[in-house]
């Protein structure tokens, strides 16, 4: 793989010989999820739920107050919130009066969890707080990486589960899609930040919600048809180079949109973070870059597609672009990101 002209050599991966070669190639070789060992946890103190009432296609309240009695019947206290508006859950989450031993619970999908962890994390970053995820969003990427399968498997990892360190990255960015920016805000991001065609396919998507996950397929095949000019400032840790791109994959956690293998080097423990650069390419190129990335991640390979890792990156454009962060497309440029290793606690199954 060749590099832009002033970024880190980048990362190659390993053939998985043992799997059918697709796309010209091997399965590449994946991380594990995990790099560190985690540990069990006791009984929570409390369960603070909060809710998300528009996900999964307005079914959040549903599953929150199915999750409440089913804690509940187990013998845990439990409080449950409802957002009433996207970003309300990070105000929601910063007024809780949490405990030790407590568990903070985002019922609904990747965004749902990203709220409730800045919330938490603008009010007190140096405590290491416990979190966990019911997934009830349309993707459910971080909860497809924890192995939470069901509503079912993510309460019992509650009550019986293991803790695991989890990173996160803060993530500076200016508030509002291009035309609409307002204020610089912070959020922390725990599973991906996307900037390119990722974005724009995730515009669409979002017009598309009645699609339900196969949104995301429809929203990146128009993308990739528009194939607009995108140019910027990519900085991996104080290496920099300004050029022509199609696509910068950010990634924390291995999955992303309807379970996309966008990261088969990521580990969520590492202390750092992963990006894929897809420089620019045709519209074939990029056709055929999405269809070895269907292929069980097998873009690691394509030509054009650099992998690095980093602790630090920034993204400048010469006009605000769009940047979406863990499945939302909340603001534009100019970005920046810091990983924080082992910055909170996450339940999983055992």
């Amino acid at each position: 793989m060749s590099t832009p002209s002033g970024l880190p050599a980048p990362l190659s991966f390993e053939e998985d010989t043992s799997t059918r070669r697709k796309k010209g190639v091997h399965r590449p070789v994946y991380a594990p999820v995990f790099s560190h060992g985690g540990h069990r946890h006791g009984p929570p103190g409390k369960v603070h739920l909060l809710v998300n009432p528009y996900s999964g296609r307005k079914k959040g309240r549903e599953v929150g107050q199915r999750v409440k009695a089913q804690l509940e019947e187990r013998g845990v206290e439990v409080s449950i919130t409802h957002s009433a508006y996207s970003g309300h859950l990070v105000t929601l989450a910063s007024a809780l009066m949490v405990e030790d031993g407590d568990v903070i619970v985002a019922v609904g999908g990747d965004g749902t969890l990203c709220e409730v962890i800045s919330g938490r994390m603008l009010l007190n970053p140096s405590t290491r707080q416990r979190f966990a995820v019911i997934p009830a969003g349309t993707g459910n990427s971080q909860a497809n990486d924890l192995k939470l399968t069901s509503v079912d498997v993510a309460v019992e990892a509650i009550l019986t589960g293991q803790v695991q360190a989890l990173d996160l990255a803060k993530v500076e960015l200016t508030e509002g899609l291009p035309g609409q920016e307002g204020e610089r805000i912070v959020r922390y991001s725990h599973n991906l930040v996307t900037w390119g065609l990722g974005v724009d396919s995730n515009i669409q998507a979002e017009k598309m919600r009645w699609l339900g996950p196969m949104r995301y397929d429809v929203g990146i095949l128009l993308a990739i048809l528009a194939n607009r000019k995108r140019r910027a400032t990519l900085t991996i840790d104080d290496r920099t180079t300004t050029d022509d791109f199609t696509l910068f994959l950010v990634q924390n956690s291995q999955t992303g949109g309807s379970l996309l293998p966008l990261a088969p080097g990521a580990s969520l423990d590492d202390g750092e973070m992963d990006i894929g650069v897809l420089k620019r390419m045709k519209r074939t190129a990029v056709l055929k870059a999405f269809g070895m990335l269907k292929s069980e991640g097998r873009h690691v390979f394509h030509p054009r597609v650099d992998y690095h890792r980093f602790t630090s990156l920034s993204i400048e454009t010469e006009t605000a672009t769009a940047i979406n962060v863990d499945g939302e497309n909340l603001g534009s440029t100019p970005l920046h990101m810091e990983v924080l290793k082992h910055a909170v606690d996450i339940v999983v199954p055992v």
